[in-house]
């Protein structure tokens, strides 16, 4: 098989990722980690040297030359990314440190102030830690109860059960839009029509959509909706909440401090509008700028391409791993087009430890993830310690595909024999 957009994508965009032109224990670099992190492009590393080159100074809070910049520069890429997402409004967008902290925000802010004893909250088994972790907290402390989405027969979203799950004690649904180890494509759509059809809020967990397909939270019609902006080609330590303008008003601040004001006396404070309200103290400027760059870059390409080309890549991925009998991948099947889940493989390969595939892979200089993803849950659940896993972008090519590949077969064949 062909990657029919080799040439006018990945080969196109390689020269702006110096890191992937270097050599790891005297072989070419071939990075399949970006599920974990994306390597960034030269014009995002730009926007962050040019702001601490040229317009270093904090925001909002001058009126000299150098605040303006900054500001504009900080604002600018705000509105950025409500283009991106398609955010009703530039005040719908939230900067934070990464996803995490988005859900926790929500958490804090509106679960512990909404929730009560008898309420319930549906995740599923699949959720990342961040997702999971933050409502096991509010649970222990509203009395509200945690119920479960399970997987269906091809390991994805069980979408019958979700409907015999949900009733009208369910006031939140939380789910992720794409498994970090499954890379099933959840229906995120019909989610939240169904949940908002018993009146529950939704939140979706979109770090891994959002870099690689086009997503539009008004189509999706979710609640809330985070992201880190590292997955996208941006610099790390920066991320966004998405959320309704209304349901963001009615939440409380999660943090306090400076910018998040409006007037504050000895004894008590007013808040300021959104987004400051949910914005305390110094925020990570030059990476918000940079997270901006890195949207402009991805909106350059653009998203549809990315995902068509990433599903080329997909299909040729399983093709080849299908090649090596001892390989069990789990998650959905891609259909011939590569459509149907995203550009990640997680896999076991028989009794072979996946830290010691990635530690042999490394040799060959070939990076690939190995352990639980943050899902341990999930892992329990499929009744696996941890696996490996192979996470592609638009900048790997099917060369790199067929590198790792044999490099996966040198390394089964060689624990193979040692198990005989």
């Amino acid at each position: 098989m062909i990657v029919t957009q080799e040439k006018t994508l990945a080969l196109q965009v390689r020269p702006d990722f110096p890191i992937l032109d270097q050599r790891i224990h005297d072989q070419p670099l071939v990075y399949l980690d970006s599920a974990a992190t994306s390597q960034k492009p030269t014009q995002v590393l730009q926007a962050l040297q040019e702001y601490y080159e040229q317009a270093n100074a904090n925001v909002h809070r001058g009126v000299h030359t150098l605040s303006n910049r900054a500001t504009d520069a900080y604002e600018g890429a705000r509105d950025k990314i409500a283009a991106f997402v398609n955010a009703a409004s530039r005040q719908e967008i939230i900067y934070t440190r990464n996803a995490s902290e988005g859900i926790n925000l929500v958490a804090y802010s509106w679960g512990l102030n909404n929730l009560k004893a008898g309420d319930e909250i549906i995740l599923t088994v699949m959720e990342h830690h961040s997702n999971l972790i933050p409502w096991q907290w509010v649970a222990q402390r509203t009395g509200a109860t945690l119920k479960f989405v399970e997987l269906d027969v091809n390991q994805a979203f069980d979408l019958d059960q979700f409907r015999t799950l949900i009733s009208d004690k369910t006031k939140l649904v939380s789910v992720v839009h794409v498994s970090n180890t499954l890379g099933c494509i959840n229906p995120v759509e019909e989610i939240t029509a169904i949940a908002h059809h018993y009146g529950a809020k939704v939140l979706i967990d979109a770090c891994q959509s959002v870099p690689h397909m086009p997503v539009d939270v008004q189509t999706i019609d979710c609640d809330w909706l985070v992201a880190s902006g590292h997955k996208m080609c941006a610099p790390t330590g920066i991320g966004f909440l998405y959320g309704k303008l209304d349901l963001l008003r009615s939440m409380p601040p999660f943090l306090g401090g400076g910018e998040m004001i409006a007037d504050v006396y000895l004894d008590h404070a007013t808040y300021a509008d959104l987004p400051h309200k949910f914005e305390a103290g110094t925020p990570a400027i030059g990476e918000a700028i940079a997270l901006g760059a890195a949207v402009d870059y991805l909106s350059g390409i653009g998203m549809n391409k990315i995902h068509t080309y990433e599903a080329e890549l997909t299909a040729y991925l399983f093709q080849r791993l299908q090649e090596i009998p001892e390989i069990q991948i789990y998650g959905p099947q891609p259909d011939a087009k590569g459509e149907g889940r995203a550009a990640l493989a997680s896999f076991t390969a028989g009794d072979v430890h996946p830290h010691d595939l990635s530690t042999i892979l490394d040799q060959a200089g070939v990076a690939i993830r190995a352990g639980h993803h943050c899902t341990q849950p999930l892992h329990r659940y499929l009744k696996v310690q941890s696996t490996a896993r192979a996470s592609l972008y638009f900048y790997n090519t099917q060369v790199e595909i067929d590198t790792f590949i044999a490099s996966l077969k040198e390394a089964v064949e060689f624990f193979g024999g040692l198990f005989k």
